[in-house]
Formats: C-alpha cells, sequence, structure tokens
C-alpha cells in the first residue's frame, strides 16, 4: 500500500470487524439494563429457574436435559453467560447515565453563574436608583421648605408693617409743629 503525500485529507478508517453506532448501542444497553433491574424481571427468572429444576428433577431420567446428578452444570453455564453480559451492560448504562448528570450539573452550574451574574447587576441598578432618589426632594421635604418660607414672608410683611406704621409715625411726628411752635 503506498502512503499518500498530501496530509490535507484524513486517511479512511482501517478498523477491522463490526461497525457499530455508540450511541444506538448505548441506548440499547441501558434498555437492557433497566428491565434487568427490575422486580418482574426477578420474578420471571426465578420462576424459570424454579421451573428448570423442577423438570430435572421430577421428569423422567430420559426428558432430563440438566440433570440433577451432573450438579445441573446447563443452568450453571446459563447464568454464567447471561452474568457475563448483564454486568457489562449495566456498567455502560451507568456511564452514559453518569455522563448525562455531568452535563446537566454543567449546565445548572452555568445558569446558576448567569442568575447571579444577572442579580449583581439589578442590586447595582436598584443602588443606583436609591442613591439618584436620595438626592430628589420628596413631598414631605417640599412642604417642610415651604412652610419656613411662608414662615420667614409672614415675618418680614409683619416686620415691613411695623416699620412702615413705624415711618408713618415719624413723618407724622415731623410733619405735625410741636407745641411750642405753635405760639
Amino acid at each position: 500500500m503506498k502512503r499518500r503525500e498530501d496530509l490535507s485529507t484524513p486517511r479512511t478508517s482501517r478498523r477491522v470487524g463490526m461497525q457499530y453506532d455508540p450511541e444506538v448501542f448505548g441506548a440499547f444497553s441501558e434498555s437492557i439494563a433497566n428491565f434487568l433491574g427490575t422486580a418482574r424481571f426477578l420474578v420471571w427468572q426465578t420462576g424459570v429457574i424454579v421451573g428448570w429444576i423442577a423438570f430435572n428433577l421430577l421428569a423422567p431420567e430420559d426428558v432430563q436435559f440438566d440433570p440433577w446428578d451432573r450438579g445441573l452444570v446447563l443452568l450453571t453455564l446459563v447464568l454464567s453467560v447471561q452474568a457475563s453480559y448483564a454486568a457489562p451492560l449495566i456498567l455502560l448504562a451507568q456511564d452514559r447515565q453518569e455522563r448525562r448528570e455531568r452535563l446537566s450539573s454543567e449546565t445548572d452550574r452555568e445558569v446558576a453563574e448567569r442568575t447571579q451574574a444577572d442579580t449583581e447587576f439589578l442590586a447595582r441598578e436598584i443602588a443606583g436608583v436609591r442613591l439618584s432618589l436620595s438626592d430628589m426632594v420628596t413631598g414631605e421635604d417640599l412642604d417642610n421648605r415651604l412652610d419656613r418660607l411662608t414662615d420667614v414672608v409672614e415675618r418680614l410683611t409683619d416686620q415691613v408693617e411695623r416699620l412702615t406704621s413705624q415711618g408713618a409715625e415719624i413723618a407724622t411726628a415731623r410733619d405735625t409743629p410741636e407745641p411750642h411752635e405753635q405760639r
């Protein structure tokens, strides 16, 4: 086989044997693992094993397919094969579940980080609005200032009236001749 001189294109796969889609096989292994972990499977398996043993104990020797005196070798073989396939399928299903949980926790972490950033932004905005509002005059402040201004204007008006009346008295006193000048 001649080696390619152009390294810009990837070479084709040289796998020998059966090829499969890992996702499809993973989904299949999860379905098997889910079935093996149910009470229904345990009940069916127990029934089959009890039936198997009962048949091979009670049936005539010429129809027994796994005699008791040989130690139920075929039953042992069947259960060993089942266990040898079940264990890797269960482990594969657990790995897929862990991968999904890890992705979910990463997504949850990202959402929590975004939520925290949004919350901090909103807190800063609210603090800015509070500072802006603290500089503004409220209705109560305006009423108090108007009341003080009204008091000052009333006092000034009273003073002006007093001064005006005093000025009028002084002016009248100047215009009025003194008694010793009338003679």
